[in-house]
C-alpha cells in the first residue's frame, strides 16, 4: 500500500504543479505525440545544443494525469544529459513498464519509476510511455532555428 500511496503522491504533485508545462523560448526541437486511444496530445519543445546536450525542455498540450505527470517527470530527468544518455533511460522506461528493467535500472529513473506499475493498468501504458517516445523520436532530429515556425510532425502510440 506504501508504495500505491507514493505513486499517488508523486503523480498529484506533478499534475497540480508541472515543473516543465509551459511554452519554451526558442526551442530548437519540437514534436508533438498523439495517444489516440486515450485522446492525448503533447507538444514536446526542446533545447539542445551542438555537442547533444539537452540543455532545455518543456511540453505543453493535454492528457490524462498518467501522460502529464510521466511527460514532467520525464523532462525532469533528461535536462542536462546527453541525447544518447536520454534515449537510454527511456530504453529504461519502457522496459520497466513491461517488467523487464532491473532494479537497478529503475532506480536510474529516480521519480519515474514510481510509474512501474503502470504495467497492472493496460489501458494507460501508452499514457505513461508518451512523452518518453516523444522525447526518444526528436532527439534524433536535426535541431534547427525558429523550430516553432516548422513544427508540424507528430509521433504517435498507436
Amino acid at each position: 500500500m506504501a508504495i500505491n500511496a507514493f505513486y499517488n503522491e508523486i503523480l498529484t504533485d506533478h499534475n497540480l504543479h508541472p515543473m516543465h508545462k509551459y511554452n519554451l523560448k526558442d526551442p530548437n526541437l519540437i514534436l508533438e505525440g498523439l495517444n489516440p486511444s486515450c485522446g492525448d496530445d503533447i507538444v514536446l519543445q526542446l533545447k539542445m545544443n551542438e555537442d547533444g546536450i539537452i540543455e532545455d525542455g518543456s511540453y505543453n498540450g493535454d492528457g490524462c494525469a498518467v501522460s502529464m505527470a510521466s511527460a514532467d517527470m520525464m523532462l525532469d530527468l533528461v535536462i542536462g544529459k546527453h541525447k544518447d544518455e536520454a534515449k537510454r533511460l527511456a530504453d529504461i522506461f519502457v522496459r520497466m513498464i513491461k517488467k523487464e528493467a532491473t532494479e537497478e535500472e529503475i532506480e536510474e529513473l529516480e521519480e519515474a519509476g514510481s510509474l512501474r506499475d503502470i504495467s497492472h493498468m493496460p489501458s494507460r501504458v501508452k499514457c505513461a510511455v508518451l512523452g518518453w517516445h516523444t522525447m526518444e523520436e526528436l532527439v534524433d532530429k536535426e535541431p534547427i532555428q525558429n523550430a516553432v515556425e516548422h513544427s508540424g510532425e507528430a509521433v504517435s502510440t498507436e
